[in-house]
């Protein structure tokens, strides 16, 4: 890590559409806006044009040379432009944070800040690219059509269950990184999170019994990600009760999920499904009320993590549940998927991988929880958002896990 790649900067353009002369700026109190002020990004190249010698290795002629390269062996690309290490994000800007469907516009600040969090924590160039289309075919077609310039697709803020068939369909026709960060970036660092949780509790996964309140994007890939590591289980629960394979009103996934989980055949509410239960997760909005908390098995485990406002209010929490989670900033035990996706996408591109397998995000999750190692206390059961040895140790470990898999060039 740290090679000097061509990069997409946080930087310095402030050109802006100013406030019309003489009327008051209502955003001048905001830091957020001040923080935003002309976007957040810059393209910076990383070799100086300072001679006519210079301009022509740049550019014509000095380029021609190298471009014939590749026309004659395309994996130079790899070597001789930054495609293979840039990421692009990709929104239609359907399932914004907490925001919901607000267009690619809107989307498109929160697109930047993600392209801001790869360059800051894993040294990768993203580049935010949010369509004007909400059509899977077209979706699905454009970022194809646009792929060769980038070395991974991180797919982000795209609705349920239309992120489902996006990812599945770029993922069998690239042969690069795909990822829908909503998804599998939340799934690793909650598994990560729970397995230094069970450690606190002195539980092993395989015994612990889970509730997961939603069945989105987040809450399908964190339940496949829990079967992975060995928790059998699990409730999920939709805004119509627990899924299970008696209900008739269940969308192919949701029907996979039935059929997959809730081995007890469980056909009632979510709040019925937490008696006893050792753990909470919620990934829905929503509240769930204190008698439910009370309910579940003694030293619980509470993942509550709505933004902004969790489904259980973690002073609440704390009063029944041993270990206690938000996706909350300020708050111990914060879920933040900044702990996986920089990590887990630059492990793949250093290794030249064509796809994340399931077991590189297995791989993830298990780095991120060491990385808390001997420190874990009920307090700290997932490291810092900022902690900047996470996107190093995930790194490494999803290329290693790249190269043993035989997915890597």
């Amino acid at each position: 890590m740290g090679a000097d790649y061509p990069v997409l900067s946080m930087g310095d353009n402030h050109s802006s559409v100013e406030p019309a002369q003489g009327s008051p700026d209502r955003f001048a109190d905001d830091p957020a806006f001040a923080v935003h002020e002309g976007g957040k990004l810059v393209v910076r190249p990383t070799r100086p044009i300072d001679s006519v010698a210079d301009l022509a290795l740049t550019y014509t002629p000095g380029v021609a040379r190298v471009s014939s390269a590749i026309a004659g062996e395309p994996d130079l690309a790899r070597r001789f432009t930054w495609a293979p290490r840039v990421v692009a994000v990709v929104s239609d800007g359907t399932a914004v944070l907490g925001l919901g469907d607000i267009g690619p516009a809107a989307a498109l600040p929160v697109m930047e800040g993600k392209a801001c969090l790869f360059s800051e924590f894993a040294g990768l160039s993203s580049v935010p690219v949010v369509l004007s289309t909400t059509d899977v075919d077209e979706i699905v077609d454009t970022v194809i059509a646009i792929a060769p310039s980038f070395g991974g697709i991180n797919l982000e803020d795209i609705s349920a269950p239309r992120c489902f068939e996006i990812e599945e369909r770029l993922r069998e026709r690239l042969a690069i990184p795909v990822m829908h960060d909503d998804q599998h970036g939340t799934a690793i660092v909650v598994l990560a999170a729970l397995r230094n949780a069970a450690r606190v509790v002195g539980r092993e996964l395989g015994d612990l019994r889970v509730v997961v309140s939603g069945a989105g994007a987040a809450g399908i890939a964190c339940t496949k990600i829990l079967l992975e590591a060995g928790i059998g289980d699990i409730a999920v629960a939709d805004s119509q009760g627990i899924l299970h394979t008696g209900r008739e009103d269940l969308t192919p996934i949701k029907r996979w999920v039935a059929e997959n989980t809730n081995r007890v055949g469980y056909a009632g509410t979510m709040i019925g499904a937490l008696e006893g239960a050792d753990v909470y997760l919620g990934l829905s909005g929503g509240s769930v009320p204190e008698s439910a908390i009370a309910s579940m098995a003694k030293d619980c485990i509470v993942f509550s993590l709505a933004n902004p406002i969790p489904e259980v209010d973690p002073e609440m929490a704390a009063k029944y549940a041993a270990v206690v989670a938000t996706g909350r900033s300020g708050e111990p035990n914060q879920i933040n998927n900044v702990l996986a996706f920089p990590g887990v996408f630059r492990g793949a591109i250093d290794a030249g991988a064509t796809s994340i397998t399931e077991e590189m995000k297995l791989a993830a999750a298990t780095a991120i929880a060491d990385v808390v190692g001997e420190d874990v206390r009920p307090d700290y059961v997932v490291p810092s958002p900022l902690d900047r040895r996470v996107a190093v140790a995930v790194a490494e470990a999803v290329a290693a896990c790249a190269r043993e898999q035989g997915v890597a060039h």
